[in-house]
């Protein structure tokens, strides 16, 4: 008989609606597995069992009345990189271990407005700048729970280990340079990063914007649930847009015949693609053809070159360095790690023009990426260069070497965060990209896919 993490997060959400299930059984069983499992996992920063099961039995009494929003009663972890109001949000950094803010940041209020039980805050590494979720506020790397000696990469590392190893439905994550993607292969999960615009960054905003919150799950409509909830711009968004559709509704479509663009190549001198990494998207490639789609190699769009490489260490220096100072009182600096530290010191040390140049150099990189892809519709690489990453190996150079050896391994990223392309991960280690708000074709993609069963239904021994 299948116990209750058995059960998709679309699934449990009829059973809660039909009442054959309760909010604070759903809740209570997740907050068990926590308990029991989370010690070796690092999933969470923070869980807070009280306030879930207060929240569970308000689910319960609305869905008694047969009154529901789109997330009533299913239990969920938000990212600890992102504001909950009442609720400790540490950003990932010793320095900041008893936040607590007033207010939700617009997509957390948004996923709290839809009536989805708060379990906690999952593990993110110090403001989310690096692919492995590693910090001084918990004790415990987030690791992959296929591999408990290998990290389930970052940053929304926590996120992903979590519905990994059943301690949640689904789970809220973000992405700045591949973090809901790269998590999400590693643990053989679905991690959308949407169209620039398509979900709002507030309270946060800029002209240059990489990052993004999306969902990651175990399957796709799951993701799609959960995204038709993230996706509602907030007014002062610059680049805000709407789908105009219910990705639920979109991904029930079949696609048409899609162009497919294919690479493997990692864009790093003396860098090969991963041979493991290498045959799924061959595989994959292989899949998509008997599904009807035009499929073609094509050669890597543009390098990673050595003004590219700079600009991307530049352009997290230049995040960190502007953002710690608003966050981070001087007198708590000292907490901040080693790397993030490193960071803003190479921030710190751009003129006005060198910032200014970074974005150039970035914008023409990802601007390649557009042309190659004018004539397809969809792009297919691995998601990462090989499978976790063991623990303690990018540290293990020193600070200075981190930047090369986390983009060895993610390589394949970050440029659709560059273009605001909709990018997918899937369980099986490789990602689709598709053209900006072009989300829903995208996700059609995916479904189709996964109802053709191009991965493994795969659960880790502690499932």
């Amino acid at each position: 008989m299948p116990e209750l993490h058995d059960l998709s997060a679309a699934q449990q959400l009829n059973a809660l609606r039909a009442r054959e299930i309760s909010s604070r059984d759903l809740t209570q069983h997740y907050l068990d597995r926590i308990d029991r499992l989370d010690a070796e996992l690092g999933a969470f920063v923070t869980v807070v069992p009280e306030c879930a099961l207060e929240e569970a039995a308000r689910a319960d009494e609305q869905l008694a009345r047969g009154e529901w929003a789109p997330l009533t009663g299913l239990p969920i972890g938000l990212k600890d990189l992102h504001p909950t109001a009442g609720l400790r949000t540490t950003f990932g950094s010793a320095a900041l271990a008893d936040l607590v803010p007033a207010d939700d940041a617009w997509t957390v209020g948004l996923i709290r407005q839809a009536g989805a039980v708060v379990l906690g805050k999952t593990n993110a590494p110090e403001f989310g700048a690096t692919c492995f979720t590693e910090n001084d506020v918990t004790p415990r790397p987030a690791v992959t729970p296929y591999a408990l000696d290998r990290y389930s990469s970052g940053s929304s590392g926590g996120a992903a280990t979590a519905v990994a190893a059943g301690l949640l439905p689904v789970a809220h994550g973000s992405d700045g340079a591949g973090s809901t993607r790269t998590p999400a292969a590693t643990c053989h999960l679905v991690g959308v990063k949407p169209s620039r615009g398509l979900v709002s960054p507030a309270p946060a905003t800029g002209f240059f914007s990489t990052g993004i919150e999306g969902p990651i799950a175990r399957t796709v409509q799951d993701a799609a649930v959960l995204l038709d909830v993230m996706a509602h711009p907030a007014p002062g968004d610059l680049y805000g847009w709407s789908p105009g559709q219910s990705f639920v509704s979109a991904i029930e479509q079949q696609p048409q015949r899609l162009r497919v663009a294919v690479w493997t190549a990692t864009g790093l001198d003396g860098v090969e693609p991963h041979p493991e990494s290498a045959r799924e998207v061959r595989r994959t490639a292989d899949a998509l053809t008997r599904l009807g789609h035009d499929v073609q190699e094509i050669d890597l769009p543009a390098p990673y070159d050595d003004a590219v490489r700079q600009a991307v260490e530049r352009w997290f220096g230049i995040a960190v360095a502007t953002g710690v100072p608003a966050l981070v009182p001087a007198d708590r600096r000292d907490l901040l790690t080693p790397y993030t530290r490193h960071l803003i010191a190479v921030g710190q040390a751009l003129s006005g023009v060198e910032a200014m140049t970074v974005q150039t150099v970035l914008a023409r990189f990802a601007g390649r990426f557009l042309e190659a892809m004018a004539d397809f519709d969809v792009a297919l690489t691995p998601a990462t260069n090989g499978p976790a990453v063991k623990l303690g190996h990018y540290l293990s150079q020193g600070v200075e070497s981190v930047a090369e050896l986390m983009l060895t391994w993610s390589c394949y990223t970050p440029w659709a965060n560059l273009t605001g392309s909709p990018a997918v991960a899937l369980p099986s280690g490789v990602q689709l990209v598709g053209h900006r708000q072009h989300d829903a074709e995208l996700l059609a993609l995916a479904a189709q896919m996964e109802a053709a069963r191009c991965w493994d239904d795969l659960h880790p021994p502690c499932w």
